[in-house]
């Protein structure tokens, strides 16, 4: 069958340099799944993960990259490239994950508000780049989710495409971690309006889930992210990986 241009992305959050995942972004409720994301890491490594995503919480939370000195590990350790998001707002942020070896970063809502710096970055490393587009019901999501914004996801696809966007990972905010499968209309959308790749983030909770996103693969759905799904068993990766590339 070949390698598919579809990638499933093994997620893996990382707060007090140990591997966690929130329930419904919660601080406070929060499971330890294990206390070395390296090991993480490379066990999804081992089972065919061909792209690891690794989520900086507490940078996330601080506005600026924390966990530097674990994901460089990561970095090093695993011969996949690794994509990183969580409180990149400066260049320089966005240049110290890039020199630690990581292939990806990714630039949240938070960041897309500022466009001076998300245009400076996706002129200088847009391939490098994924920009987040949180979406409710089409409409962009800012700080936390708690607002909704009147911009389009759509249009502000199409805006930053033309300042050199390559990539978008777009989540449905009104799914994600309702265990109700990703909203697979909406991403094949946002991939033909911008004309690039989506990754689709929330939502996946079954290989089928998968399979539904794969189909479109053509249409510029670049892959998924998964993260609970893998960590409860309800999604074996090494499987999902033999069925899809």
């Amino acid at each position: 069958m070949g390698m598919s241009s579809f990638i499933i992305y093994p997620a893996i959050d990382i707060r007090g340099g140990k591997c966690v995942r929130l329930v419904q972004g919660d601080y406070n409720q929060e499971t330890v799944y294990n206390d070395n994301p390296l090991e993480v890491a490379k066990s999804w490594e081992e089972q065919g993960g061909r792209f690891i995503h690794l989520v900086d919480l507490d940078g996330a939370k601080a506005g600026q990259p924390i966990n530097h000195d674990i994901i460089g590990r990561i970095a090093a350790s695993v011969q996949v490239p690794v994509q990183v998001g969580g409180g990149l707002r400066t260049l320089a942020d966005v240049e110290r994950l890039l020199t630690l070896g990581v292939s990806r970063v990714i630039i949240g809502t938070a960041a897309i508000e500022d466009r001076v710096f998300t245009e400076e970055v996706l002129g200088k490393y847009g391939d490098k780049v994924a920009i987040g587009i949180d979406a409710r019901n089409g409409y962009v999501a800012t700080r936390g989710w708690l607002e909704t914004s009147e911009v389009q996801a759509e249009v502000l696809a199409k805006e930053l495409a033309s300042k050199g966007a390559e990539t978008f990972i777009f989540t449905d905010i009104s799914r994600d971690g309702m265990m109700q499968g990703p909203n697979v209309e909406a991403i094949v959308s946002l991939a033909k309006a911008s004309g690039r790749s989506v990754i689709a983030s929330g939502g996946v909770t079954k290989l089928d889930d998968l399979l539904a996103l794969s189909a479109h693969s053509g249409d510029g759905v670049g892959g998924a992210i998964v993260g609970k799904a893998l960590y409860t068993g309800s999604i074996d990766l090494y499987e999902a990986v033999t069925r899809i590339g």
